[in-house]
């Protein structure tokens, strides 16, 4: 059976491949998924720590059926996908004992969603998981992890926006623009779409998981395309939404911020969804404490606009459409623009995309489901082209600002896997130098960093504008730093070794070092390793 996980902050969705009717379809896991009558199945994003020696959690409608997420308990974890690899300013509980972390809870998390499924779907041959556009190798590189402990057959991975292109069913048209907007990032990504061809190929994509078995390798197939033109994103989701109404209202109500009133708070936005006044009453008969939030369309507007929601939209748009008209690609050209994720059913989103494009190239009517059926179709014979988000370097010193700086060795926008490695040839800088030390980086925006740290129980993220690039390195760590021991030792003068970056069809960094002195090759394609 093929199965897709749409892995989200606030909510999960699972879709399979229905193989009587040939669709996708999503599905409901009893006990986990939320019951509801307007949107599909989700299953929320949430983890209670029942017992953290013996892994013993609940996930999803179960934590909220036994009121686990109204309470102050360390615990409890939400929005936790946006902590998975990433450098938290801050203390994560220790339970039972365990120093927990967010990669730990990620993997509970996961692992309980497909244990329930599996009995259910008599087995899981194909399991795609999507990973949003911007996210660092480090979360790819954690999930692949996770992947290995499943008794799965072949797991693959898929950007989110590409996933949403091919789910809405937009095969007809050449150029998307996918706006998704959920509970912790927003992705855009322009994709074009070409037409289906005949083609032997195996579906290609980031393959984590290999058995002996390819679900499309018995016979010849149409395999369509889907390259990812251009990308932009931001930390910024639903979830900074809730915690800035519960700043409103303990502002204007005195109330107290805790995991009760952020949940009052999300309820209050999804009513502003459809209607143009919301409010929630809450009555806590231990206390006698009772709670009403109201709030309309032109406060939450407001609240927005303090909080410079859509400037940081506006930023995401106009770094996309630059990407774009490089390739000659004007937004007359964009032939639809497809909404997913939450967020996009606020009124004030989609007003704000109207801004930039007409309504009628505008689609919404799928935004949970889009990105977990479209992912399926990468299993059922999507070829997909992608290339990399991010910049590779190398660290130098500055001696003008007498500062470590970062010189791009491969930069975004490369196609993967590379057909030809760049090379670099180092010299020794002292005399008698017994080694070569080279630390490499996975370089983000120039324009600034992201902060991940806690305010009280809330897990927040939020853009640093430094004015420098933002690195997460690969090999900064005792042992890792040196790529080349010098024998005999070097001298400066001279050219000593000639590196060789490459980029694996898994984008994973590997060099390979020859001596030029010796002829000696002392590393060859040896994988950066230190992605987590």
């Amino acid at each position: 059976m093929a199965i897709a996980i749409d892995f989200g902050t606030s909510n999960t969705v699972i879709a399979r491949w229905n193989p009587v009717t040939q669709q996708p379809e999503t599905l409901n896991i009893p006990g986990l998924s939320i019951q509801q009558s307007l949107n599909p199945p989700l299953i929320p994003s949430l983890v209670y720590v029942e017992d953290a020696s013996k892994g013993q959690v609940l996930v999803g409608q179960q934590v909220r059926d036994r009121g686990l997420d109204l309470k102050n308990d360390p615990r409890f974890f939400r929005s936790f996908k946006r902590g998975i690899g990433a450098d938290i300013q801050g203390f994560l509980p220790e339970i039972d004992g365990q120093n927990i972390t967010f990669e730990q809870v990620g993997q509970w998390f996961l692992s309980q969603v497909i244990e329930q499924l599996a009995p259910m779907q008599g087995g899981i041959e194909s399991l795609v998981l999507t990973v949003p556009v911007d996210s660092f190798e480090a979360y790819r590189h954690w999930l692949g992890q996770v992947c290995q402990t499943l008794s799965v057959e072949q797991v693959r991975m898929l950007d989110e926006p590409t996933a949403a292109a091919l789910g809405y069913g937009m095969a007809d048209q050449e150029i998307l623009l996918v706006i998704d907007f959920g509970g912790g990032t927003l992705d855009l990504s322009l994709v074009r779409l070409d037409k289906s061809v005949q083609s032997t190929q195996k579906p290609l994509g980031f393959l984590l998981k290999w058995g002996n078995k390819s679900l499309a390798e018995d016979s010849k197939q149409k395999v369509k395309t889907a390259r990812v033109l251009a990308k932009a994103g931001q930390n910024l989701g639903g979830t900074d939404i809730d915690n800035w109404l519960v700043d409103y209202f303990a502002k204007t109500q005195g109330l107290v911020a805790s995991p009760l009133t952020t949940r009052l708070a999300e309820r209050v936005k999804i009513q502003l969804s459809s209607q143009t006044q919301a409010s929630e009453v809450y009555f806590n008969d231990e206390t006698f404490e009772s709670y009403e939030l109201e709030l309309n369309r032109d406060s939450l507007e407001s609240i927005l606009k303090e909080h410079s929601f859509f400037e940081q939209l506006d930023e995401s748009m106009s770094s996309l459409l630059q990407q774009a008209r490089r390739q000659g690609i004007e937004v007359s050209d964009i032939n639809a623009v497809l909404l997913v994720g939450g967020t996009v059913q606020l009124p004030a989103v989609q007003t704000w995309v109207k801004q930039y494009f007409e309504p009628e190239k505008i689609r919404c009517e799928r935004p949970f489901e889009a990105i977990a059926q479209g992912a399926l179709q990468l299993a059922q014979g999507v070829e997909l082209k992608d290339f990399l988000y991010h910049s590779y370097g190398i660290r130098y010193w500055d001696r003008r600002n007498k500062c470590h700086n970062w010189h791009p060795i491969i930069k975004a926008g490369q196609p993967y896997p590379m057909s030809q490695p760049v090379e670099l040839v180092l010299g020794a800088s002292v005399e008698s130098q017994p080694s070569i030390e080279l630390i490499m980086g996975e370089l983000g925006a120039d324009t600034g960093g992201t902060e991940v740290y806690f305010d009280g129980d809330r897990l927040i993220t939020r853009s640093i504008a430094t004015g420098q690039t933002n690195v997460k390195s690969l090999n900064d760590k005792d042992g890792a730093r040196s790529i080349a021991q010098l024998t005999p030792p070097g001298f400066p003068g001279s050219d000593r070794v000639k590196v060789r970056f490459q980029i694996d069809e898994q984008r994973f960094l590997r060099i390979t070092v020859e001596d030029l002195l010796t002829s000696e090759t002392l590393l060859e394609n040896q994988l950066v390793a230190q992605l987590s």
